[in-house]
């Protein structure tokens, strides 16, 4: 079947940052027909901005990148810079983006991409689902041409944002209930995995040993954002989005279950916490969730793609 084709919608963030490395430097598997931006994170203008200044960094400037959403549909914005720094990517200091954006939409984009794939495609989401959810709002056929959907987002207990959510899916609830309720194959990769990803200083400095210009960025990312989450994260930073990357890259390193999660648009404590039905007393299963992660595998995973990468930068 050769590659396949996937579209990353992303809100970089340090941690997009490296699942996007990630699934540059793995074009075996992958055929990136482009890569969408939505606010998230940090508003549209530094997350489009970045994800150019990594595609830049991967060797492949190239690849179109699309601005997309700089809000969602309902509620008002929210940003994490207090986690992710005022760039979105604070600790990798790279320079400038080669060329800019695409002019069309990314949401534009997604409706024309999937009507021209030759091959169903299947969509990596590692920020607020604004540009997916709009996309399959402006023409729910292309639904039929979707694999299925990998979604960086939600938990089965905690959330990280707010007691009970996660940060994706609160930052805009309304566009992730339009995606878990769109009868596509859906993946969700929740807190639940993503905190057992942890970058510790020894996985860090194993990264480091690459000895490359995309793996000191890694490693500054990781010290700069690690240094924001010490109080929850005591052992080093987890890396939430790179798991999606992983799962389609290596499906085994995860263990998961099918259930019905629903998302919480009213609750005034719970806004946009993903209710994951464990015991199946809600309805057929509309995820397959996943919980646990070989978190030493994961890591061989990520410095074996990181050193397939160009030495230098762009």
């Amino acid at each position: 079947m050769g590659a396949r084709p996937l579209i990353i919608d992303c809100d970089p963030g340090q941690d997009d940052a490296i699942a996007l490395l990630m699934a540059i430097a793995s074009a075996e598997e992958f055929e990136l027909l482009g890569i969408t931006a939505v606010a998230g994170n940090v508003p549209l203008a530094k997350t489009e901005a970045n994800a150019r200044r990594v595609r830049d960094l991967a060797g492949r400037p190239e690849l179109p990148v699309y601005a997309g959403c700089p809000r969602p549909m309902v509620r008002a914005p929210v940003t994490a810079e207090a986690v992710h720094g005022p760039s979105g990517i604070d600790g990798a200091d790279l320079p400038e983006p080669s060329r800019p954006a695409e002019e069309t939409h990314a949401v534009d984009f997604l409706v024309q991409a999937h009507a021209e794939a030759s091959r169903p495609v299947t969509l990596a989401t590692l920020g607020p689902l604004t540009n997916v959810a709009l996309a399959i709002i402006k023409n729910p056929s292309i639904l039929d041409n979707v694999a299925e959907i990998v979604a960086m987002g939600g938990a089965i207990g905690l959330g990280n944002v707010i007691p009970a959510a996660e940060f994706n899916i609160y930052a805009d609830p309304h566009a992730a209930h339009v995606v878990f309720e769109a009868g596509v194959p859906l993946t969700m990769v929740g807190l639940d995995v993503t905190r057992q990803a942890i970058a510790t200083p020894a996985r860090i400095e194993a990264i480091r040993s690459l000895e490359t210009t995309p793996a000191r960025a890694v490693c500054g990312m990781l010290e700069y954002y690690g240094a924001r989450t010490t109080a929850a994260y005591r052992h080093g930073p987890p890396l939430h989005d790179p798991c999606v990357i992983a799962y389609l890259l290596k499906p085994e390193l995860f263990e998961w279950r099918d259930m019905h999660v629903a998302i919480e648009l009213a609750g005034e404590h719970s806004l946009g916490r993903t209710v994951c039905d464990v015991y199946g007393r809600s309805g057929a299963p509309n995820a397959r969730v996943l919980e646990h992660v070989d978190a030493d595998g994961f890591f061989a995973l990520l410095s074996e793609r990181l050193a397939r990468l160009p030495a230098s930068a762009q």
